[in-house]
């Protein structure tokens, strides 16, 4: 090889390494929701207009995703550049300053569009430190043809009672309908987000003003029953194994007559590609019972940055990208506009959406009806409808979680399955030194 040669080749070499290395890494941990999926299969867009970041996933089932992300930020362990957290995590870790406060947005990314409650939902102290992708009430949703058929007819909200009475009429196990699909699987996010809004319902709370818990009052005993008694009797088989994504399978195909829980499945069970009844769905508001304070949920999935993250400002970049009015307008250009992300921005709900969402109305009146400062008929210490934002919660509610899963399967009876979570619960707050 000459000098001339030689001298070309290395300094070719350098080029590709210096190019090779200008690509900053992004690495996102996510959900595997459909709409995090679409997220990253829509996000060869980005990468296209943002050559200089590369972005690796990491998409993971919402328990393990949520047990991954405490871990990694409590520990400081920077294995990720954006999390994908809800208004729990996003209160809690940018209080104790783990989580990069969402400053400096670009002109266009119009935060005064994003709804002021979930906003609020993803700040501590006035200070933001989340962009909301999506936000979701819990909305029900019921086979219009199915109610035809059976001469019923659904109400705007029906109650709880109501829904175990549709159940039963429409349960037919030996076709492979059942009458009704809840949450099943533990986790504080998972079968204790749809059991408390039942609880609210019924008039229960998870604390009283001295932050005691009151699982052996009757309003808990009332309505754990009826979750329990409902699904033995009307629920699918193996119900404590369901969360979000496997009712959203059964649904889809036919197998559930009614179903309650997230409005971001809107746009999945309506959308023929996937689901085999999208022409007879219908949506109504979150059941009642004694009241309808804290009957719907408020929650958003959001994109934060901790800050251990070594590539902070391309991790701002990609988050402020996939939150943004353009993000909207790429997956309605793509996928048609009933699949933009639900919930967070004003803007989405114009009239060419609410035309092609059926379930927008439905959605956006539970949005607003929906109050995590006043989630209970009685008054409560906390904030949060499903949830309680303290921290000592999350590992409160997968271990009463588990209990309540427990119960389903019938290995305990509900008496017994809420002693248990009283003496635990009790037990973990005295050790946490509440009240405070």
């Amino acid at each position: 090889m000459n000098h001339t040669l030689k001298v070309f080749v290395v300094a070719s070499c350098l080029s590709l390494t210096v190019g090779a290395q200008a690509a900053e890494t992004v690495t996102i941990a996510t959900v595997n929701n459909s709409d995090m999926i679409r997220m990253q299969r829509l996000a060869k867009t980005f990468e296209e207009q943002h050559p200089d970041i590369k972005l690796k996933w990491v998409v993971l089932e919402e328990n393990v995703l949520r047990q991954r992300l405490t871990t990694d930020i409590a520990t400081q362990g920077g294995q990720f550049d954006v999390l994908t957290i809800g208004m729990y995590e996003a209160a809690l870790w940018g209080e104790k300053g783990w989580l990069e406060p969402m400053k400096d947005l670009p002109a266009d990314y119009a935060l005064d569009d994003v709804f002021p409650s979930v906003r609020e939902g993803l700040s501590a102290n006035g200070q933001l430190y989340a962009l909301p992708f999506y936000a979701e009430a819990s909305i029900t949703y019921y086979r219009t043809d199915l109610f035809e058929q059976a001469g019923l007819k659904m109400p705007e909200q029906p109650t709880w009672e109501q829904m175990a009475e549709f159940a039963g009429k429409l349960h037919q196990p030996d076709k492979g309908q059942y009458g009704i699909c809840l949450r099943g699987k533990a986790g504080w996010g998972e079968n204790m987000a749809l059991i408390t809004t039942v609880a609210n319902a019924y008039g229960a709370r998870w604390f009283d003003e001295q932050w005691k818990p009151e699982f052996t009052g009757s309003e808990w005993k009332n309505a754990l029953n009826f979750y329990v008694d409902t699904m033995k009797k009307y629920g699918p088989p193996g119900a404590s194994s369901n969360g979000f994504n496997e009712n959203l399978a059964l649904f889809n195909s036919g197998k559930c007559a009614m179903w309650v829980d997230a409005s971001v499945a809107g746009s999945f069970v309506t959308d023929k590609s996937q689901s085999k009844v999208a022409d007879s769905v219908g949506f109504t508001l979150a059941p009642t019972q004694v009241t309808d304070k804290g009957a719907s949920w408020l929650y958003s999935w959001a994109l934060a940055i901790p800050t251990s993250s070594k590539s902070k400002d391309a991790a701002k970049t990609f988050s402020a990208w996939a939150t943004s009015k353009a993000y909207a307008e790429l997956v309605a250009e793509k996928d048609g506009v009933a699949n933009v992300p639900p919930g967070t921005r004003a803007s989405t709900y114009s009239d060419a959406y609410m035309k092609a969402a059926p379930f927008a109305k439905v959605t956006l009146d539970s949005l607003k009806k929906a109050n995590p400062a006043d989630p209970s008929a009685k008054p409560v210490p906390y904030v949060g409808i499903q949830l309680v934002t303290i921290p000592e919660f999350q590992a409160i509610g997968t271990a009463v979680g588990k209990l309540f899963a427990a119960a389903l399967t019938g290995q305990m009876q509900p008496e017994q399955t809420l002693q248990a979570a009283q003496q635990s619960t009790e037990r973990e707050m005295k050790r946490a030194g509440y009240p405070k």
